[in-house]
């Protein structure tokens, strides 16, 4: 199930943007508060006061700066009433006034007269864009609801993936008794970051919980400590967990890369056969471990790879030399 959400200005106001340093003041416009923000990029045109209109785009931030505010002061007051009145019929879904610049009465006015939120800022117009791209982008990222667990192992997030039943909890349980941290189990919301970015985080309902067939519900972080747990993780690797099929060939050097799609984004993929007798949690802390090694251009299979393609391109030289060795060792012999 996947999901592309808006984000309301009230929304906006609510998801704490002063956390990251955006203090955010609703100054007019209080009746448009469900207007929609579709787009993380605003715009920042001063072509729109001068009567170019179509260059404002719906569902995009429309920002105010100092030059904004100066050009609007120099304007005669109808004129000024005039632009503020055709720049705010183009459905953008807020106005945001950044450095803390005094706003004039009459953009306060024609805001309240549209339904159009006015917000103020102190922050400078080019920190204030870049901090509410990047809350938006947040807010506005597509998302998914995969069935599978999600851990933190040695900072590298990894998925365990496969049907229900096959162990996926319990091979997770016996990572976080080794230290290693749960991100969510069972249910696993994801949503795509920028361009190469795929973050897994659990659903508030069942933050922290884990189901294992035999003990039900347990709490991890009442179990093991707030450490054994985080709110979200990038997942880097995916773990598929599948059940030992004896008439099926296993990649035996881990030569070939497989990938699985998410979002778009192509992540790592490792298939584990599980059968009795293998330490799961092992093999896929290992699996974590081998992948690390990966990213820094560190391939055990393909290092082996390269050294027997080179022992045989060396090799007829060496069996006759090796040859040759033997017969005088036999010729030695009385």
């Amino acid at each position: 199930m996947t999901t592309v959400p808006a984000v309301t200005v009230k929304g906006l106001l609510g998801a704490r943007p002063e956390a990251i340093g955006l203090p955010v003041e609703l100054l007019a416009g209080s009746a448009g508060l469900d207007r929609r923000i579709t787009s993380p990029y605003i715009q920042k045109t001063g072509l729109a006061l001068a009567g170019f209109h179509e260059y404002l785009q719906p569902g995009r931030v429309l920002i105010f700066g100092e030059s904004e505010i100066r050009f609007l002061e120099s304007l005669p007051p109808v004129a000024r009433q005039f632009a503020l009145a055709k720049a705010f019929e183009q459905n953008v879904p807020c106005l945001l006034v950044t450095s803390g610049a005094a706003v004039p009465e009459d953009v306060v006015t024609e805001a309240n007269r549209a339904g159009l939120p006015l917000l103020g800022t102190t922050v400078p117009t080019a920190a204030a864009i870049g901090k509410i791209t990047a809350l938006l982008e947040d807010r506005l990222a597509v998302r998914e609801i995969i069935h599978g667990v999600l851990l933190d192992i040695l900072g590298l997030g990894v998925l365990l993936a496969g049907e229900s039943g096959i162990g996926k909890s319990e091979c997770a349980l016996d990572l976080v008794c080794r230290g290693h941290r749960l991100v969510a189990d069972d249910t696993v919301e994801i949503r795509r970051r920028a361009e190469s970015i795929v973050i897994g985080s659990c659903p508030d309902l069942t933050r922290h919980h884990m189901e294992v067939r035999g003990l039900g519900l347990i709490n991890i972080r009442d179990l093991f400590g707030v450490a054994s747990t985080r709110t979200s993780k990038r997942i880097e690797l995916v773990v598929q967990l599948e059940r030992w099929d004896d008439t099926r060939e296993y990649d035996r050097l881990g030569l070939d890369e497989e990938h699985l799609d998410l979002l778009g984004l192509k992540i790592p993929l490792v298939r584990m056969p599980v059968a009795p007798g293998r330490n799961l949690a092992t093999l896929v802390e290992v699996a974590a471990r081998n992948q690390l090694l990966r990213a820094r251009g560190i391939n055990a299979a393909r290092r082996l790879a390269a050294r027997l393609d080179a022992s045989l391109v060396s090799a007829p030289g060496s069996l006759d030399d090796d040859h040759d060795d033997d017969e005088g060792d036999v010729g030695d012999v009385p």
